[in-house]
């Protein structure tokens, strides 16, 4: 096909002048405007406000008689024997929680039931009844012999003299710590990933050894966060021995707020702060615990609460270091 005369083509056409460049300006990024979070901060902050403002300036909790009963060596003995009471309620509920799981993840038929048997009944009844019951057992079971089963005894104990106080307030937090404690521990044990039993069984290892060294240290990762919110709730659990006759740090309260009837809301505000320093002391055990187990199981270990702090200063001297440099 021939081209109109004076028709230029596309190989002929003279290139065309580039656009002029665009001059860049710094644009300051706008963050997505949030109203709720920021309404439900202000509505959270004035309830916080007025919760503090109604706790400082109400007569009726009368903070001078909280100041005189707070470190007054009666409600000192108290605490201390909660501490007692939870140290080795703590202790051998885990003990017994491992043997309970163990018994539980066995293949013996009759240690899987009894252990199954052991754990629906303690966690079934209540722990006040568990207590009253242990407090009354001299009643059934006036004494207490070891021998042949079905035979002759070659001991025999006199159990009023050794259910003590202190002796039935361990025993039944220990018998119903064990129980949820078994279930912790085990759900810990079955988190464990199967690859690693087997690999310890291709090496060789004895049950022992591999339940020591591999199965274990690891099952402490998920064992740790649930047992302390255990242990936080076996704290608070050990002012109902109050009811078996020992005066713990509750019961203390109860005995002074019988004979001084005008500080009772005083001594239970004492209560309630010294069980929040100790579930809170607990807390900051469990985090330090817990980031020691996860060594070796996250790329970074988690900040302390230090160095979140320090991380959140540095971020405010730089964002106001931008903005007074804009």
């Amino acid at each position: 096909m021939s081209e109109p005369p004076g028709a230029v083509t596309l190989a002929e056409a003279p290139p065309a002048d580039p656009p002029p460049p665009r001059k860049l300006t710094a644009q300051r990024v706008q963050p997505l405007r949030r109203p709720g979070r920021w309404i439900a901060t202000v509505v959270v902050l004035v309830l916080a406000a007025q919760f503090v403002h109604a706790l400082v300036t109400n007569p009726f909790y009368q903070w001078d008689r909280f100041g005189y009963w707070f470190l007054r060596p009666t409600i000192l003995d108290g605490l201390l024997i909660t501490l007692e009471v939870t140290a080795w309620s703590a202790v051998l509920g885990l003990l017994g929680g491992i043997l309970l799981a163990l018994a539980r993840l066995s293949r013996s038929p009759v240690l899987r039931a009894a252990s199954w048997t052991y754990v629906w009944a303690l966690r079934s009844i209540p722990l006040i009844v568990v207590l009253l019951f242990l407090y009354n057992f001299s009643a059934l079971y006036q004494t207490l012999s070891v021998g042949v089963p079905f035979g002759p005894a070659f001991l025999t104990f006199d159990e009023s003299r050794l259910a003590t106080d202190m002796a039935i307030a361990v025993i039944g937090l220990s018998l119903n710590e064990a129980a949820y404690a078994a279930e912790v521990v085990r759900g810990g044990i079955l988190s464990v990933d199967q690859g690693q039993h087997e690999a310890a069984s291709a090496l060789g290892l004895p049950k022992g050894y591999q339940f020591r060294r591999i199965v274990f240290p690891q099952a402490l990762r998920s064992i740790t966060p649930n047992y302390v919110n255990q242990l936080i709730g076996l704290i608070k659990s050990t002012s109902l021995v109050f009811y078996v006759s020992l005066l713990d740090l509750f019961g203390t309260a109860q005995s002074m707020g019988s004979t001084y009837p005008g500080d009772i809301v005083p001594l239970l505000l004492v209560v309630t702060v010294w069980y929040l320093i100790l579930t809170s002391l607990v807390s900051v055990v469990q985090f330090y615990v817990e980031r020691y187990f996860a060594r070796g199981a996250t790329r970074s270990l988690p900040p302390t609460p230090l160095q979140k702090l320090r991380t959140g200063l540095r971020d405010l001297r730089e964002r106001a270091r931008r903005e007074a440099a804009v």
